[in-house]
């Protein structure tokens, strides 16, 4: 089985670092124009430089998400410039955070404006474009939070279980029109904005005691699994949210068969 993905059109926001940078040269590298969405120019500059030297096909387009307006306007000129749009991955995210008691409402504004209403934004400007075609990949990034939160972790847990209930719905309504939609929920990922690769050595071995599959994921993990849900061979799959996240707690002590395994 082969994924074919050229001559597609795809807009990734958050897609300057991280993992949404990798999600980007993912596709790229499987013939997909992709546009990548940021609120910094200096990603967008540094993004349009990698384009360039690979002679990948795209765009770099400054937009907030958390703004109705930049939202439309990015996928205009997406959708002018190329004439399509098949795939809209919903990967910007913020992640801070307090124990309840004493979290801001500022910080929780800030994540429930990036992760969800900015997603539920972005979703709204493509739908026009995804059903004049009677095709189209919604894909969004939830969190392992939104299966198990943490302990200080409530803004941003609440945005991403809202992420889930929010596909489900989507996905319902855009089914007459074969456009699927499916988030996913990533686990232990070293990013910038987690901070894991910073951890000491002991707090690092705690968290990996949690996982079946003993180690970090990459961002390439959930790079190639949005590369498939944006594919044909994904088409029966939607109104679901895909636990990426090495096996984390499927069972209670997953540590025990490493130690039996030693």
């Amino acid at each position: 089985m082969q994924i074919d993905l050229n001559g597609r059109v795809a807009v990734v926001t958050g897609g300057g670092r991280g993992i949404g940078r990798e999600i980007a040269r993912t596709l790229a590298r499987e013939g997909v124009a992709v546009a990548i969405i940021e609120v910094r120019q200096d990603l967008l500059d540094d993004a349009a430089e990698e384009w360039r030297r690979e002679g990948w096909g795209g765009a770099q387009l400054l937009c907030d998400v958390r703004k109705a307006g930049d939202c439309r306007a990015a996928v205009e000129t997406v959708d002018g410039q190329f004439g399509r749009l098949d795939i809209l991955v919903n990967n910007a995210g913020v992640a801070g955070g307090s124990r309840i008691e004493t979290l801001s409402e500022e910080v929780w504004d800030a994540n429930l404006d990036t992760n969800l209403k900015g997603l539920f934004l972005m979703c709204q400007a493509v739908i026009p474009a995804m059903k004049r075609q009677g095709a189209g990949r919604i894909i969004n990034a939830s969190s392992f939070a939104a299966i198990m939160p943490s302990i200080g972790g409530a803004a941003y847990a609440a945005s991403k279980i809202g992420v889930e209930s929010f596909t489900r719905v989507l996905a319902a309504e855009l089914g007459p029109f074969d456009i699927t939609v499916n988030c996913y929920a990533p686990g232990m990922i070293p990013t910038e904005m987690n901070h894991y690769a910073e951890r000491s050595d002991a707090q690092k071995e705690v968290l990996l005691d949690t996982l079946t599959l003993r180690r970090w994921g990459s961002p390439t993990d959930i790079a190639n699994l949005v590369c498939f849900l944006s594919s044909d061979q994904a088409a029966y799959i939607t109104g679901t949210m895909i636990d990426i996240s090495g096996g984390k707690f499927a069972t209670q002590a997953p540590w025990a068969a490493y130690r039996e395994a030693r």
